[in-house]
């Protein structure tokens, strides 16, 4: 399938979506007493933490599905909004003219792929939840160009099959299946797609997942468009380390009456990889740690197109190079594009 030539959203766009998802999550909540809502929270969060069959759905019934809504859908839809943003500046000029949502439940990362390529396009998200999938749809009717998408039940696994697209994503859905599961639901990714973005949690498992399924795609003929500014296999010791980054997400009143505190946000740790067909234009060298800022320099911990990973300092006698570094953040593809001035020394 062919798209369209796109600008990716910009991140206005991305803060709008934010916040007309938050809104329909806020409606649905209403009517749903609060107790309720944080008892069904903490079973679930219970549930996803352990070994959780597909054809098991955790699931169960619309009180189950909105409170989960409402507490996990804000922060997978930053998350992967994070994954896409960097996945989209390294396909300029690209949008999915499709898109197949796998394991979708009530469509974080169709608003997600939304806010990055805005525009209406086929859209279809499979669960195997169907509780998940209605209310997707009826969150879904809050944005005009998700009224058309279709939610379809689907075992998420060996039975899966996708129809050709150009976009297939796959997002905390991995770490619920079987190895041999995990296995298939990434080569019918790889089968279907021209593009395939995965994110799983920020954690060494996490991770693991993700880089198993970053070799698939690769041994699929696949090239990695981002966090990697390489296809060769990941520097990072196993065991040793783990590639993750962070995504900030604002609290619900649900969040706040769950996990209590007084901050107005939290963060979300995440792990991904998004691969393409077409030779993308990876990011020269990305940003995986926080940078630390110190007096007149910057420390940037850097993954390398070598592949290596290294650790450079910026200081004040690289001018605007400098400046970009303060302003740089874990995640951010290293050296900023050029445009942004004369950036490099």
């Amino acid at each position: 399938m062919n798209a369209p030539a796109s600008t990716p959203s910009s991140p206005s766009s991305s803060s709008s979506s934010a916040d007309a998802l938050r809104t329909a999550l806020a409606g649905l909540l209403d009517g749903l007493p609060p107790k309720s809502a944080t008892q069904a929270v903490e079973r679930l969060i219970a549930n996803y933490r352990g070994r959780t069959p597909t054809d098991a759905p955790v699931l169960r019934d619309r009180s189950d599905v909105v409170a989960y809504a409402a507490y996990r859908m804000p922060a997978t839809f930053e998350a992967v909004c994070s994954a896409l943003e960097e996945f989209a500046a390294a396909v300029p000029g690209w949008a999915p003219g499709g898109h197949v949502d796998v394991g979708g439940g009530t469509g974080a990362a169709t608003w997600a792929v939304n806010a990055t390529w805005e525009g209406a396009r086929p859209v279809t998200v499979l669960d195997w939840a169907e509780p998940a999938l209605a209310l997707g749809r009826e969150i879904a009717a809050a944005n005009p160009e998700l009224k058309t998408a279709e939610w379809r039940r689907s075992r998420i696994g060996s039975a899966l099959t996708i129809e050709d697209t150009d976009l297939v994503t796959v997002s905390y859905v991995l770490g619920e299946l079987t190895a041999a599961d995990r296995m298939a639901v990434v080569e019918a990714a790889a089968t279907a797609a021209r593009a395939v973005v995965i994110i799983e949690p920020g954690t060494p498992d996490g991770y693991a997942r993700v880089i198993e399924a970053r070799d698939r795609l690769i041994a699929a003929g696949f090239h990695i468009a981002a966090p990697c500014p390489h296809s060769a296999a990941c520097p990072i010791v196993p065991g040793e380390d783990w590639c993750h980054f962070s995504a900030r997400v604002s609290r619900s009143s649900l969040h706040r009456q769950i996990k209590g505190g007084s901050l107005p946000y939290e963060d979300e740790k995440f792990s991904y990889v998004a691969a393409t067909r077409f030779p993308p234009a990876p990011a020269p060298s990305r940003i995986v740690r926080r940078p630390q800022i110190r007096k007149g320099q910057v420390l940037l911990d850097l993954c390398e197109t070598e592949p290596s990973l290294s650790r450079t300092t910026v200081t004040k006698r690289h001018g605007l190079l400098y400046r970009a570094a303060r302003d740089a953040d874990w995640g951010d593809a290293w050296p900023p594009a050029v445009g942004d001035g004369d950036l490099v020394s």
